[in-house]
């Protein structure tokens, strides 16, 4: 009777334990929803003690100034409904889980932005027995996208200051070629003055090239940031959990060295015995490699992530004409993008047998991404899918993006490729994207078709050189 005891008081000795030592604020409330546990970390965030909270049902006045429902309420009254959905969102990594975000104006000096998940807990028949809920702190991530989004409305202001002196800059252009029209005798002053033109125009190209791309990643920088939490926070955990098994370790170890000299005694032994069993050494031994293992995973994934986003964003990226992997390019600008489209649609792969290609890389992965992201905007609410194909013919390569998305007005496909054009709302789109595809392909002698109809989707094939034309007398390739 003794040992079956011992062995019913365990699980939850090890479960109070957990939630004292886990570094994210959590509680968990019965059916009744009184709370049966509240940890350290809601403490020190909500400055309401456990003395205080267990056994009583009012943890909604921990973040609100009247008694109300928190989604683990909502979880253990099954009261989750469509108008409960507008405001929490299922989650994707646990069953029957939901998530919210919320501000909180009398948490600390400024209020604090807090995450929310909450999942039911379960006997071993399938029944809810109970919630736990988890809180996060993202103040910071809320502030970083508030910058972040300041700095994007600079950018669109810098855009149309460029759009106006390029308007401004056709106006002189037009004067100029009338009054050569008018007197020939000034004509080499004309054709000076236009290459001069011509010139600045060419700089105020490549000026909005960069422009484009910086506004891009922009919009992309937050996806990136919580991209690059979601590793950051298992690995985090992860060591929370080794430090308290090398905790454990060293307890033991200890009462080994201690044992030293008194090894044959019988009650010491069967202290070593029980001792080693609470701490179940075995699993320790199993579980340490695993938690190492997923942690070296996700700082993998972390070092990938940033990697792109240091390529895709290089102001000084290399602009001479280089042999290069299209594969290697479309993967890294497709990890960049992932964000924008992980919730619109599925990306499918057909790559082909293709070849290097001498171009611009950075450039080609700024007309892969204005593709695919465009391909993402026109898909609706239902999910669809978005396939990247490639193949070879002759002395060139094509690649194709395709979308099942809403389609292009037969009107509009005459204009897609002007500059400033654009079907998005205003200040949604600065119509450049395409435009400056269409030059970057034209650039490396290619050519960029489409293909669309309203309700059936859209599909954009770009054809390009294998060599450029330039260095086709040089036999550089490697």
């Amino acid at each position: 009777m003794s040992d079956n005891s011992s062995t019913a008081t365990r699980p939850a000795i090890a479960l109070s334990e957990f939630f004292d030592g886990h570094p994210v604020a959590t509680f968990a409330i019965d059916t009744a929803h009184v709370i049966t546990h509240w940890n350290k970390a809601c403490e020190h965030l909500l400055g309401w003690t456990s003395e205080e909270m267990v056994g009583t049902r009012k943890h909604g006045l921990a973040f609100y100034a009247r008694e109300r429902p928190m989604l683990s309420d909502l979880i253990v009254d099954a009261d989750i409904d469509a108008a409960a959905l507008t405001r929490h969102s299922r989650s994707d990594v646990i069953p029957g889980a939901y998530e919210a975000e919320d501000f909180f104006p009398n948490l600390g000096a400024g209020g604090h932005w807090l995450h929310f998940t909450a999942a039911p807990l379960r006997d071993a028949g399938g029944r809810i027995v109970g919630a736990i809920e988890t809180m996060r702190d993202v103040t910071e991530r809320r502030v970083a996208e508030n910058a972040l989004r300041r700095a994007h409305d600079s950018l669109e202001g810098i855009v149309e200051k460029r759009t106006s002196q390029l308007a401004e800059a056709n106006l002189r252009l037009g004067e100029q070629l009338r009054q050569r029209d008018i007197a020939d005798a000034e004509t080499r002053r004309h054709n000076l003055e236009l290459t001069e033109l011509n010139a600045q125009l060419s700089t105020a190209q490549q000026q909005l090239l960069q422009s484009e791309k910086l506004a891009s990643i922009g919009q992309l920088a937050a996806g990136v940031a919580h991209e690059i939490n979601n590793p950051i926070g298992y690995i985090f955990s992860n060591f929370g959990t080794l430090q308290g098994y090398l905790e454990s370790l060293f307890t033991m170890l200890q009462a080994y060295e201690s044992a030293e000299a008194s090894i044959a005694a019988p009650e010491v032994a069967t202290r070593l015995r029980i001792m080693r069993e609470k701490i179940d050494l075995n699993f320790l031994r199993e579980d340490i490699p695993v938690l190492m293992d997923e942690s070296k995973e996700g700082i993998v994934r972390v070092r990938h992530i940033v990697q792109d986003l240091k390529d895709f964003s290089r102001v000084d990226a290399n602009q001479e004409w280089v042999w290069a992997n299209l594969h290697h390019g479309m993967d890294s600008t497709l990890n960049i993008v992932n964000n924008e489209v992980k919730y619109k649609a599925d990306v499918v792969k057909q790559y082909g047998d293709i070849p290097d290609i001498e171009c611009l890389p950075s450039q080609i992965n700024q007309v892969i991404m204005n593709l695919v992201v465009n391909a993402a905007h026109a898909i609706g609410e239902q999910r669809g899918k978005i396939t990247l194909r490639t193949g070879s013919a002759d002395a060139s390569v094509w690649i194709e993006v395709a979308d099942t998305g809403s389609g292009i007005a037969p009107d509009n496909l005459t204009r897609i490729f002007d500059p400033f054009f654009t079907t998005k709302a205003i200040g949604k789109g600065t119509g450049l994207g395409l435009s400056l595809a269409y030059g970057i392909i034209q650039k490396h002698q290619g050519r960029i078709e489409v293909d669309s109809e309203p309700g059936r989707g859209t599909t954009f094939r770009i054809t390009l050189p294998i060599r450029h034309a330039d260095a086709a007398s040089k036999d550089i390739r490697p």
